[in-house]
């Protein structure tokens, strides 16, 4: 599932579209999270004038009207030229005058929505803050965290705390910092904190600055592969030896997801020290 490093490498692929006038509209399969609204056409005609990101959403804004653009599971866009051949599972292509724009979905959990009052209260305006801006800092996450007895892990994972720290990233910093994934959020210290929310923007720098990361298909809207997944230590290694102790990496499942830990660097602790 793309997350926030591989919708930010995204949104700056598209950028070439920027004071671009739409030519043409063509759904091909309006099948997604929900389907893909029947008057897109009114674009024809209008510039896009702003991309900007807020989570794991795009927001599209062209002269009249504003849309939201989610990748969902396995959502990618393409900038394409008209005699490019169309590939299975090609939802929408939206006709630049330079580019031919191609929204790709096997799984058809993204969406593509006007980005109205409604979407806006639904979708965005209960989310968490940038976890790369300034409000996401060590004060904030301490209070949010006093009261949450769910795994530490599960916890930065929540939108409603910060947006964007995905599986493969959320591993990454608990790993480098050395907190176990299933520590009980509230028992993390003040310190714990203050590493954790330096190690989740370093992280996600590191992976916006490498283009995301290729684990399976993900590719950015000009066909280019993100290298972060070359620098993981522990997300995806369960059974591989820890780059620092040796220890064998264990594999735990907490929410649905599998979190891949050193049990010697990572210890449980179920209070707070």
């Amino acid at each position: 599932m793309p997350e926030l490093p591989e919708v930010e490498t995204t949104k700056t692929s598209l950028l070439p579209l920027l004071e671009q006038r739409v030519q043409a509209v063509k759904i091909w399969n309006a099948s997604l999270r929900w389907t893909i609204p029947d008057d897109i056409d009114k674009l024809v005609g209008q510039r896009l004038i702003h991309l900007s990101r807020r989570s794991k959403y795009i927001l599209a804004e062209f002269e009249h009207d504003q849309m939201l653009w989610h990748l969902g599971m396995s959502g990618s866009f393409r900038l394409c030229q008209p005699s490019d051949e169309l590939r299975k599972h090609d939802h929408l292509v939206i006709d630049f005058e330079d580019f031919q724009l191609r929204y790709h979905d096997p799984r058809r959990f993204g969406c593509i929505l006007w980005l109205d009052q409604n979407n806006q209260t639904k979708l965005i305006d209960t989310l968490g803050p940038e976890p790369l801006s300034d409000d996401f800092n060590s004060s904030y996450l301490l209070e949010k965290l006093s009261k949450k007895n769910v795994g530490i892990k599960i916890a930065l994972m929540d939108n409603h705390i910060v947006v964007g720290v995905g599986n493969i990233y959320a591993t990454e910093s608990l790993f480098n910092i050395g907190v176990h994934p299933a520590q009980p959020a509230s028992t993390l210290t003040k310190v714990q904190v203050e590493k954790l929310v330096v190690e989740v923007k370093r992280i996600l720098q590191q992976a916006i600055d490498l283009g995301g990361s290729t684990l399976r298909d993900y590719s950015n809207a000009m066909g280019e592969n993100g290298y972060f997944q070359q620098t993981l230590l522990a997300y995806g290694r369960a059974g591989e030896m820890c780059v620092n102790c040796e220890t064998i990496l264990e594999n735990l499942k907490l929410g649905q997801r599998a979190s891949v830990f050193c049990p010697q660097c990572q210890p449980l602790k179920l209070k707070k020290a």
